[in-house]
């Protein structure tokens, strides 16, 4: 219990740094799994790997789910940009 609000902190340090939202995504994940891990009969640094694990795959997908409605807005963009020039 005395080591929660160390981690929390830690955690809320790192995170609000410019780092990969990918790194980011695991130590928010090793944070929150290690919290939860410890209140789970004391396997907080199960609870962290699985955290890191889980946090990074969830900030890869969101990352590319970005990726991917930059991609569609361009598109909206260029056809907007050529409906409106084709008819000058």
């Amino acid at each position: 219990m005395k080591f929660v609000f160390p981690i929390l902190l830690a955690g809320a340090v790192l995170t609000s740094t410019a780092v990969d939202p990918a790194r980011a995504g695991c130590v928010t994940g090793a944070v929150a799994g290690a919290v939860a891990g410890h209140y789970a009969h004391h396997h907080a640094v199960m609870g962290a790997v699985a955290g890191c694990v889980a946090g990074h795959e969830i900030a890869k997908h969101r990352k590319e789910a970005r990726l991917h409605a930059d991609q569609l807005n361009q598109q909206q963009l260029e056809k907007m940009h050529a409906e409106n020039g084709a008819g000058h």
